[in-house]
């Protein structure tokens, strides 16, 4: 089918008409524009075969709406490689909300094509969650996730990767685990996660190693080759012992050129050993090496981007933490765009943006269906302040820690504001001079176009314990979850269930 380039001023209907395609034909080619009203320059078109009698070209064209206009107006903001696909502008007017969800939700379509087809939505689970948060494995959306990223192990000096919380991770007894099996058998977190798989044999499960806390130890043993090999063995072990059916590493982050190029052997290291575990006990079958990606240009910036991809499999861009109690104003945390001053340059209602990160990771080498777009399950706080780009003094309480709200416990008092340029949103009390930032469902349906308008591979979610319950009209999982099914499907490929040298006898008989 032959193809057309969007170019600055098209239209779904110009472009029909000069191809001489009826306008419904165009758009049932092109399942990945949602939205015929948003179009941008560099997008891509399937054009089906002209009709054999040209249509009128006397017709008028409609004129454009302001916000269509816009949008054409503006041109692509980066240079695209030759793969990847197109950008989209810097700025984007207000888009449609998220049409409200059914009464009865029903899972999303998957895409049971070959690894790699459909969006991935991938969520961390953290193992601490059990506890304080009452979130256990029982509680996953397995409808609506693709991966699962359970956190967090950490690293010795040596290099050797070890599980963190053997009693939330193996020790646990949920109903109807035995206490008399013999052997030496898993239960706990990694159990319950087996249990997902079997019954959701779409979702794949990756133990992530590192995070916050842990990233001061990746360094070291990083730096030399025995590490490198101890890390990798050690880690892919864990993977063979626990039944995951990859490896994800959160490197929080390599401080300057030397420890990035120790990065990309650790990660050629860990690729190296998960192809040979996968070619002696899986008849060769894939397993995924992920990492979690930073958003900050002084992170990013230091990263050898090119020589970290072939090892990957998607990259998981963290893009929220733009703001919070470290700063002095307060601001938007996950914003996607960037907020143009009088002078053109960024205010300080937002130092960071999405899109930038997005932007480089792509001029870097990297695919955009391989980049992972992520997403807050939290809001962030600032008091006795005015608004975003204003002076705060303090963060107030939280959820959990003071200044962070899980997203089920927002909105907070106030009125939700949601601005459509930059694609940020956030409640405001303006008696009690308050302000959270945060993604709504609204700005949530805004990112789901920006995932499909970019190309880019799905949605990553930072942690799962914080949104609402699926049944809720306002889980930010689900909705997401359904969009992205409605535009492409979700990844349907099958996970992994045979691990032959499991040291837990019950996990090596798939807990019959």
């Amino acid at each position: 089918m032959p193809s057309y380039t969007i170019a600055s001023g098209d239209s779904l209907w110009k472009i029909s008409q000069d191809h001489g395609v009826p306008l419904d034909a165009l758009t049932a080619a092109n399942p990945q524009i949602t939205n015929p009203d948003l179009i941008f320059p560099g997008q891509v078109l399937n054009i089906p075969e002209a009709q054999s009698a040209p249509q009128n070209r006397g017709i008028p064209e409609p004129a454009p709406s302001r916000d269509s206009a816009s949008i054409n107006a503006i041109p692509s903001p980066i240079t695209a490689n030759p793969t990847p696909a197109p950008p989209i502008p810097p700025r984007m007017p207000q888009m449609p909300q998220m049409p409200p969800p059914p009464m009865a939700h029903s899972p999303a379509p998957w895409n049971n094509g070959p690894s790699g087809t459909g969006f991935k939505t991938v969520a961390y689970f953290t193992n601490w969650g059990i506890y304080g948060r009452n979130y256990q494995p029982q509680d996953i959306p397995a409808n609506y996730i693709t991966h699962i990223l359970y956190s967090f192990a950490n690293i010795r000096p040596t290099g050797e990767v070890f599980l963190t919380d053997t009693y939330s991770d193996l020790e646990k007894h949920y109903p109807n685990d035995s206490w008399s099996e013999p052997g030496e058998n898993a239960y706990g977190c990694i159990k319950q996660l087996y249990l997902l798989k079997k019954a959701h044999r779409h979702l794949k499960t990756l133990l992530s190693i590192g995070g916050w806390t842990y990233s001061s130890n990746f360094a070291a043993p990083a730096s030399t080759a025995c590490g490198r090999q101890t890390f990798a063995r050690s880690a892919v072990h864990l993977l063979a012992d626990l039944g995951f059916d990859g490896i994800d590493i959160d490197w929080e982050y390599p401080q300057n050129a030397e420890q990035a190029a120790h990065f990309v052997l650790l990660l050629e290291e860990t690729r190296r050993e998960l192809d040979r575990y996968s070619a002696q006990h899986l008849h060769g079958k894939r397993l995924l090496l992920t990492i979690a990606a930073p958003c900050g240009p002084s992170n990013y910036e230091k990263l050898r981007i090119a020589d970290m991809d072939p090892f990957l499999d998607f990259w998981n861009l963290m893009c929220y933490d733009f703001a919070g109690s470290w700063d002095s104003t307060a601001g938007h945390m996950a914003n996607v765009f960037p907020a143009p001053g009088g002078d053109g340059t960024t205010t300080t209602t937002t130092p960071f943006n999405a899109d930038g990160a997005v932007n480089a990771y792509i001029r870097g080498g990297v695919h955009p269906s391989k980049i992972i777009f992520g997403m807050p399950l939290y809001g962030r706080a600032f008091e006795n302040t005015d608004g975003p780009g204003r002076a705060f003094q303090g963060v107030g309480e939280g959820s959990w820690e003071n200044g962070v709200w899980d997203y089920k416990d927002l909105p907070g008092e106030g009125r939700e504001v949601v601005d459509g340029r930059l694609l940020a949103s956030w409640c405001f009390d303006p008696v009690k001079r308050k302000m959270v930032s945060y993604d709504t469902p609204e700005v949530a349906g805004m990112k789901v176009e920006y995932i499909g308008g970019r190309g880019l591979g799905g949605a990553m979610w930072w942690e799962l314990s914080g949104d609402h319950h699926v049944s809720h009209e306002r889980s930010l999982v689900r909705i997401t979850g359904e969009a992205l099914g409605r535009m492409g499907g979700l990844d349907g490929s099958e996970n992994t269930l045979v691990y032959p040298v499991s040291r837990f006898e019950n996990l090596r008989r798939g807990f019959e």
